[in-house]
């Protein structure tokens, strides 16, 4: 699931190791699988709790915690169908593969948190308008809100300390993913709190907050989503590390033009390479040939197309 919902908190970034062969796309693919289905657990559980005893206790909050919730299990699910489908081989009609079958469930998820997340605004600003109908909530709300906290965080840790083994930034996105939800959770809490102690107006404040952290992830969600559907470029970092393993390859001299679009997770690239101008056309694509291996190998590429251009040795001053 894509990451954009973190919260004001320090996202940890993972080195990409290109030599490490330790986990295998299989096993880190099986680990991504594994993790999400007890993600799916975790929310379906917390979704039936906080939704049922938020009606029961009168807690608008833990209501909108609970919608969250639901909004996670629903992104869960997204995750492993368009997994299962980005994974299918290219074929005639998909040449290059359907990787972006990813970024078009994410931008359809996120559309869809998006109109939650201002239903519970237009619902939470109705509350504010007339405080008057706010209800005293019932303190098993806060006991619900405590326990959802407790499961988030839990889930935030396991989630990590997978992602830290596979070494998966995919995974660690995902953890941070729960991390932010036990933020939501922790609002939520306050607020009954606060509702319990005498200020019933805490509590659609607490779901107004909960309101507009699944209207920014939805925003963001979409908003990437169709960037990349209209093949975005990654960033310069990302190009520059390419273009480094590229001038590393024996035989190339230099390289220019290097553009690069999203394929779902995966990069599709394109690069002019500079070779020496006397050497004959097989050594040429020979050298071409090993640079898409090197560049296939240590970074996220899917495919690198290659263009061979001349290169000459500046001529030496006559004496």
């Amino acid at each position: 699931m894509p990451t954009h919902c973190l919260v004001a908190m320090n996202f940890i970034e993972l080195p990409d190791d290109p030599e490490d062969t330790q986990h295998s796309p299989e096993e880190r693919a099986a680990a991504a699988s594994r993790s999400t289905w007890v993600s799916v657990g975790v929310n379906l559980v917390l979704t039936a709790t906080q939704i049922v005893v938020g009606v029961f206790a009168k807690s608008q909050g833990l209501i909108a915690d609970g919608i969250h919730s639901l909004s996670d299990l629903v992104a869960d699910f997204v995750v492993l169908f368009a997994g299962h489908y980005s994974k299918k081989d290219a074929d005639e009609d998909y040449p290059y593969g359907h990787q972006r079958f990813e970024t078009a469930a994410s931008l359809v998820l996120g559309s869809l948190l998006l109109a939650v997340g201002l239903g519970m605004l237009w619902s939470a600003f109705r509350k504010l308008e007339a405080p008057e109908t706010v209800q005293q909530v019932r303190v098993v709300a806060l006991w619900v809100a405590a326990g959802a906290l407790v499961a988030k965080e839990t889930l935030f840790r396991y989630m990590l300390s997978v992602a830290k083994r596979v070494k998966s930034s995919m995974l660690v996105a995902n953890a941070w993913h729960a991390r932010s939800d036990a933020a939501s959770s922790l609002v939520v809490g306050v607020g009954i709190a606060g509702n319990l102690a005498g200020y019933p107006i805490l509590d659609p404040l607490a779901a107004l907050i909960v309101g507009l952290m699944v209207t920014k992830m939805g925003w963001e969600f979409a908003r990437d989503a169709l960037h990349d559907l209209m093949d975005r470029a990654v960033d310069e970092q990302e190009v520059q590390a390419i273009r480094q393993t590229l001038l590393e390859t024996p035989g190339i001299s230099g390289v220019h033009d290097v553009r690069t679009r999203k394929m779902g997770d995966m990069i599709v690239v394109d690069a002019h390479l500079e070779v020496e101008a006397s050497i004959s056309v097989e050594a040429g694509h020979d050298i071409a040939v090993a640079a898409r291996q090197r560049v296939l190998q240590r970074h996220r590429v899917l495919n690198l197309m290659t263009h061979v251009d001349p290169w000459k040795r500046p001529e030496s001053p006559r004496g």
